[in-house]
């Protein structure tokens, strides 16, 4: 069985179809979605997706790309919603410095507010980083983690990056752009972080593995990294199954 650690249903690419998306997670061995939101309009329709599918998990944040557009109240709306039984995480969150939809000072101070939440709720963290490693590392080593941990989505640093935040206590997590044949620092990470350290995700409907590129992503083809994965560390694919879907679990406290 595997898990999706990071996936976004509600985005409307999939309108038409999610019945059959979530069909076809379902029999590539896709236990449980995490689907994350990225603002409070993504993170309302995720909190009542969960509540029609039985295997979907919600973590709700403000996107750094969303960091300028939040109202005043907005914390207190992302509190309500953790009050949510199938919320699970406080996410997506973090930096980035690639697209620049957000000034880096308001992104930088959203990106703190939500970990204080996450902290009061103990509740984990999913973190987003593009481009910014420096100041995420700086936020994180100052702010501190919560007690309930966190993830380092779709992991674009070095090794010493990915070792740094596995020593803060968090799970380093992995998308489709380790199947890419060029994609040689990410390859090294895999390598050297331990396997009980890893989450694997598909950022759906973003970031498709290298057999799919140019089209749609979805849940089921989170079976393609864990294969690239196995082959990286030369272990069978069903411990890589095995292993990051008893991470998930243990991270976001989902029960079997």
């Amino acid at each position: 069985m595997l898990i999706d650690s990071h996936a976004h249903l509600i985005d409307r690419r999939f309108a038409k179809d999610l019945g059959a998306v979530l069909d076809r997670a379902k029999e590539n061995g896709v236990e449980v979605i995490i689907n994350v939101g990225y603002d409070l309009e993504s993170s309302f329709e995720a909190v009542n997706l969960a509540r029609e599918y039985d295997f979907i998990y919600t973590a709700v944040g403000i996107h750094p790309h969303d960091a300028a557009r939040v109202p005043e109240d907005y914390l207190g709306k992302l509190k309500e919603f953790c009050r949510h039984t199938r919320v699970i995480a406080v996410g997506e969150i973090g930096l980035d410095y690639y697209r620049k939809l957000s000034p880096r000072l308001t992104q930088r101070r959203i990106f703190r507010e939500q970990l204080a939440l996450a902290r009061e709720l103990d509740l984990p963290v999913i973190i987003h980083d593009r481009e910014a490693h420096q100041e995420v590392m700086e936020i994180l080593s100052k702010d501190k983690l919560p007690q309930a941990g966190g993830v380092i989505h779709c992991f674009s640093g070095d090794r010493e990056m990915a070792l740094a935040c596995i020593s803060m206590g968090f799970y380093i997590s992995f998308a489709g752009p380790i199947t890419f044949s060029k994609a040689n620092q990410v390859h090294e990470v895999v390598v050297q972080v331990p396997l009980e350290k890893i989450l694997i995700e598909t950022d759906a409907p973003y970031l498709a593995p290298q057999s799919k590129r140019g089209q749609r992503n979805e849940p089921a083809h989170v079976r393609f990294v864990g294969e690239k994965i196995a082959l990286l560390k030369n272990i069978p694919f069903t411990k890589v199954a095995a292993i990051t879907t008893a991470n998930a679990k243990n991270l976001f406290k989902i029960s079997p």
